[in-house]
């Protein structure tokens, strides 16, 4: 690291190629979006392919590179397939964010075993294959980089009755993010985590919680007297993907408003 490296180096993507895992839509796309305008060009991962592609062209639509890349990244062959395309055919691999996740809410006394595996499936499995797959890749390199996993405010401490398989997630994908860290730091590789608070995407829509009422009931509960937009999360990867946050790893941080302040 140079002491005198100017403001602009240290906020700056360029030369550089990111992954972001779930981009399709909510808070991946904002990521996607935001790590295309800092210079990295972006391997937009979404299980949804058509997804994908829209994330995509918006990021070209902006003067930024992206390549669309379908694929189920708790699914080993597709997350080798997918690391392998972008050391290949994009240049290399640099950053990752470990963003795809599911919630659905389901009470444990009514959970299926299925639904359990499911969701520790797509958020902490798919997590540990683009990890180890992109760790990989990046030591071959010899250059470093930089690993984002998207946990939550949940990791810390649990929102509602309902979630216990996903907050099993997120703890795991805390925990992960620590050891992991620590495994990597010799090889220049820092893994940090991004803790969201309550942030109105697409998902949390659907779940009902997006209604004027349920909104402004959220917002009665955070310091800050708002939901979250995914763009607040996305500033807060981008911190953890540049040059400014070079002496950070094994860290995580809360983006919820103050949430868990009360």
């Amino acid at each position: 690291m140079t002491v005198n490296e100017s403001i602009t180096d240290l906020m700056t993507l360029d030369g550089r190629v990111a992954l972001v895992t779930g981009a399709g839509r909510g808070i991946g796309r904002a990521i996607a979006m935001r790590l295309a305008e800092a210079g990295a060009a972006v391997a937009v991962a979404d299980f949804d392919a058509d997804a994908a592609l829209r994330v995509t062209e918006a990021i070209r639509v902006a003067g930024g590179s992206a390549e669309a890349a379908p694929a189920d990244v708790a699914d080993e062959a597709d997350v080798k397939t997918l690391v392998r395309a972008c050391s290949e055919q994009m240049g290399g691999l640099d950053v990752v964010v470990n963003n795809a996740g599911i919630f659905p809410v389901r009470p444990v006394l009514e959970m299926a075993t299925a639904d359990f595996d499911r969701v520790l499936s797509v958020n902490l499995r798919s997590a540990f294959l683009c990890t180890r797959e992109a760790a990989l890749a990046m030591v071959d390199q010899g250059r470093g980089g930089s690993i984002i996993n998207v946990t939550s405010v949940d990791a810390l401490h649990p929102s509602m009755v309902g979630l216990a398989h996903y907050d099993a997630s997120k703890h795991g994908m805390w925990g992960f993010t620590k050891n992991v860290a620590l495994e990597l730091a010799p090889h220049g590789i820092r893994v940090n985590a991004v803790a969201p608070g309550g942030v109105l995407t697409e998902g949390v829509r659907e779940m009902g919680a997006g209604s004027d009422e349920a909104v402004a009931a959220f917002a009665e509960r955070v310091p800050l007297q708002r939901m979250g937009d995914p763009d607040d999360i996305a500033r807060a990867v981008l911190f953890l993907a540049v040059p400014m946050s070079g002496y950070m790893t094994g860290s995580q941080v809360v983006v919820d408003g103050g949430l868990l302040l009360r």
